[in-house]
């Protein structure tokens, strides 16, 4: 049957998103493993104060976000549907640290080796790339709604995270930066990250979060679809921040903070129960869809078939319908007289 194609096409892509997936795992894995944190053979051009942030975060790739990107491949396997929208929230988280890595070392003023390791960071940025393509292909057409009460609360912690990282994070940093530079040590130690942070959190992040925010606040369905990634990537945003807080308390840096690195934890944990809640929907759904051999997420597969789709059968014109018990006509060959056993047949 010609519907079954699409089917078949859901299947593949599905294992297509679980390849890359684990690809990106293995990928996060191996850079958190050379870098600092393991082997010691890729060397960050940065500050001491900018490497404890770097630490925390390969420390939050390797003992998170690597395990989380796994789980992610082998429930798009399963072709389950939590895992396209977990799979483009995690590329989302990769695609935002990993640019941060590459752009944001000091090549001419620090020491260090990373520019050697690009071809690796290369890779994972580009299977950050294909996995937000399959897994925003793997999405289904519509997402189930969140009750209305669970949607104005990630609507308006979107909003509030906006808030803070315009008001409480970067607002007064960028005003010392241009009225006393010196004194903010960030700032004199590592401008290219301090600028390239603010680039990425300004005018990319607190902007799409105002206009989800906004969104789920209004019930719109595209807002929906954005905010799984959204939430995703800043729950596991949160963690990384988590653990920087954590290894610049432990390594004694100048700017370590125990408010900060308890702050950050209560984010992680509120983003990570707030993230939970929004996937308990996609859960339900699939638990009470009925039992058929296409999984309800593949957003290829007709409702026919995912329905069990049976053809119609087609119906008789009134005007060459027989009555019952008649025959039908016999019609004399061309040649002669019509033979017994074709007689016997009709």
């Amino acid at each position: 049957m010609n519907a079954t194609r699409p089917a078949v096409r859901g299947k593949i892509r599905h294992r297509a998103l679980a390849a890359t997936l684990a690809a990106l795992a293995l990928a996060m894995a191996a850079t958190s493993l050379v870098g600092p944190l393991g082997l010691g053979l890729m060397r960050y051009r940065t500050s001491p104060n900018t490497l404890h942030q770097l630490l925390g975060s390969d420390l939050a790739a390797l003992v998170a976000v690597a395990p989380l990107t796994v789980a992610a491949a082998v429930l798009a396997l399963r072709r389950h549907p939590v895992a396209p929208p977990l799979a483009v929230g995690l590329a989302v988280y990769a695609l935002y640290t990993y640019a941060q890595v590459i752009i944001g070392q000091e090549y001419l003023r620090e020491p260090g080796n990373v520019e050697r390791f690009f071809p690796l960071l290369l890779v994972v940025f580009l299977l950050a790339e294909a996995v937000l393509v399959l897994g925003w292909r793997a999405l289904p057409p519509t997402l189930p709604s969140p009750s209305p009460r669970l949607g104005r609360v990630a609507g308006l912690t979107l909003l509030v995270v906006a808030a803070f990282l315009v008001f409480g994070l970067h607002l007064r940093s960028m005003v010392m930066a241009w009225s006393d530079p010196s004194s903010l040590t960030e700032y004199a130690s590592s401008p290219t990250p301090f600028w390239m942070v603010k680039l990425m959190d300004l005018g990319v992040v607190a902007p799409a979060a105002v206009v989800v925010g906004v969104g789920m606040l209004r019930r719109a369905g595209w807002a929906r679809r954005a905010a799984y990634a959204l939430l995703t990537g800043w729950t596991c945003l949160a963690a990384s921040v988590t653990a920087m807080a954590v290894v610049m308390a432990v390594d004694g840096d100048p700017d370590a903070s125990v408010a900060l690195a308890c702050g950050s934890g209560v984010a992680a944990i509120a983003l990570g129960g707030l993230t939970v809640a929004f996937y308990r929907s996609l859960m339900t759904r699939c638990r009470t869809a009925p039992a058929t051999p296409m999984c309800w997420c593949a957003p290829d597969v007709p409702r026919d078939v995912a329905l069990g789709w049976m053809p119609t059968p087609r119906a008789v014109p009134a005007s060459t319908a027989r009555p019952a018990g008649t025959m039908k006509p016999v019609q004399a060959s061309p040649g002669g007289p019509v033979d017994s056993r074709r007689r016997s047949n009709l």
